[in-house]
């Protein structure tokens, strides 16, 4: 069958059981020209695939399926209260809050109890003995600065309410994350396997559970579907394109593939590189950018050179 968004998905489901299907993609199998037509193109993909030119696309197995629904709505859920909390932080803004600048997590214990207080106040006054006592450990240094940020705030009915409904929409968005991550680690437990393939990618410095979790609801258990490490890279959509015609490279830019692996993945090489616990990757992406900063300031200097303002042994700046 030809891939063409998700209708091959309930007659794959039905044959699955039955026959060996072949989900091909559309790029792979793209009708040659006059055979415009639904029957034509069937037969004309039924040739390749009796040729052996239609390359099947990894479909994992049903169980793996599932786990990939979970995760995916997962991933919307927590972009979908991270809109939510800019929403909250754009109305704090508006109001002349500047609590953004001294905190470092807006929704945090004592930003939280700030907050209430200028939400509860009928007039835009405030007490600085009451702002004072809700702030927390290292906070508590900073009471001139937090009640700076938040000295002449204009806050009126209309931000308010709006700020009360952001806030109710978040905590129904958080209950629904914790309700989804208990079932995901109901199906990752009832699997030893699963278990065991996220506690092995635990190891791997900067993949948590979370990530590990995603990675294996992505690419499954079995690593048979792909050849080689190559492969899986070019399948997730992390490595560049080789396009080159008369000597002359064009466009290497990478995939649009992995939409749901390639975050999780970059975001692991983040917590890579800064990790104190495995500096192997940490001074690595130290030497990279170093030698990529040195290259840049190279090809800045060379104009400079060419017109005889510099000379050609001026040493790098540090």
């Amino acid at each position: 069958m030809e891939s063409t968004g998700k209708y091959w998905i309930p007659v794959f489901n039905l044959l699955e059981d039955e026959i060996n299907v072949t989900i091909a993609n559309p790029k792979w199998v793209k009708a040659v020209k006059g055979n415009k037509d639904d029957t034509k193109d069937s037969k004309w993909i039924g040739d390749l695939f009796r040729l052996g030119l239609v390359r099947g696309s990894y479909i994992p197995c049903k169980p793996i399926r599932i786990l990939r629904d979970y995760t995916r709505y997962r991933y919307k859920l927590v972009s979908c209260r991270s809109s939510e909390k800019n929403r909250y932080q754009n109305a704090l803004t508006v109001c002349n809050v500047a609590l953004d600048s001294v905190v470092s997590d807006i929704f945090g214990k004592s930003s939280t109890s700030i907050i209430d207080y200028l939400l509860e106040q009928s007039d835009n006054s405030i007490n600085h003995e009451e702002i004072a006592s809700k702030l927390l450990r290292r906070l508590k240094s900073k009471e001139d600065a937090v009640i700076e940020s938040i000295e002449g705030y204009q806050m009126t009915d209309a931000p308010k309410y709006r700020m009360r409904l952001i806030r109710a929409h978040m905590d129904y968005i958080t209950v629904e994350i914790n309700d989804v991550d208990s079932m995901i680690e109901k199906l990752i437990s009832s699997n030893p396997d699963y278990k065991n393939a996220v506690q092995l990618l635990c190891t791997i410095p900067g993949v948590k559970h979370d990530s590990a979790v995603t990675i294996i609801s992505e690419i499954g258990i079995d690593m048979s579907q792909f050849c080689n490490s190559k492969r899986l890279c070019c399948w997730a959509g992390l490595t560049p394109g080789s396009n080159e015609s008369g000597g002359k490279k064009k466009s290497v830019r990478i995939t649009r593939a992995g939409v749901y692996l390639k975050p999780a993945l970059v975001q692991c090489a983040h917590a890579a590189v800064k990790s104190d616990k495995s500096p192997y990757y940490k001074k690595k992406y130290e030497a990279l950018v170093k030698k990529q900063k040195d290259k840049a300031i190279k090809q800045a200097m060379k104009p400079l050179q060419k017109e005889g303002l510099l000379p050609l042994d001026e040493p790098l700046a540090s």
